[in-house]
């Protein structure tokens, strides 16, 4: 996923929220990824910040005082079918259905936003703009968009847990991966013992072609270099 971030970095972003807390941190996570992020409270002042700027992606709020983010980019879609529209809603709405069909919307959050979901929102919205392979070696490749694992263009059948390791390791790539992290992103709110860990390493380890994965003894894992 570390490669899709850096390629997001090529791309501006506007950001249509009218509450202030809300905007404030979903404008904090879209300046990791992208080059430039406008905000704007209201679909007047987006609009006129998307006229100013052209932006290749709005994440809209569809419930907003006064002009709402349907009607926003129904303004947007008369004069520009290409850019890319995320929209934010509290609720699966299907009043709102029909429009998001008949605007072209990319793709929806559910809120609450959190920042796994945004960036696959963004990911998937950006469709085949964006590389979506990440290389381990000349012959293991990871596709992220189906989030599958090939081996010399074979799939290689992986658990969902061995696939968020294998993703944590080469956000990772340059430094040890703890014991610490490996818990709070795999096992998340479970607890973690080290015969566990051991054991799921062993595991993947025996699922893999090729070994991608090096012990950093007392410290965590590392992936192997090639």
């Amino acid at each position: 996923m570390s490669d899709i971030v850096e390629q997001l970095k090529n791309y501006t972003v506007l950001c249509v929220e009218d509450e202030d807390g809300i905007r404030k941190r979903l404008v904090n996570t879209l300046k990791y990824y992208f080059a430039d992020v406008y905000e704007a409270s209201n679909a007047d002042d987006a609009y006129a910040l998307y006229y100013e700027h052209k932006p290749t992606i709005i994440i809209s709020d569809i419930e907003m005082p006064k002009k709402n983010g349907i009607e926003l980019i129904t303004d947007i879609r008369k004069n520009d079918l290409a850019i890319i529209v995320i929209m934010l809603t509290a609720y699966s709405s299907e009043e709102y259905l029909l429009s998001l069909i008949n605007l072209n919307i990319n793709h929806y959050i559910l809120k609450p936003v959190v920042s796994e979901s945004l960036l696959n929102g963004i990911v998937k919205a950006f469709g085949d703009k964006l590389e979506t392979k990440i290389k381990f070696t000349e012959d293991i490749y990871f596709n992220t968009k189906q989030r599958e694992l090939y081996y010399k263009d074979e799939l290689v059948i992986l658990r969902k847990r061995d696939k968020d390791f294998l993703l944590l390791l080469h956000e990772n790539r340059n430094r040890v991966l703890s014991y610490e992290t490996i818990e709070e992103y795999i096992w998340k709110d479970k607890s973690m013992s080290m015969s566990a860990l051991k054991t799921f390493i062993k595991e993947l380890r025996q699922r893999l072609p090729i070994d991608l994965i090096t012990n950093v003894p007392q410290e965590g894992y590392k992936l192997a270099n090639f």
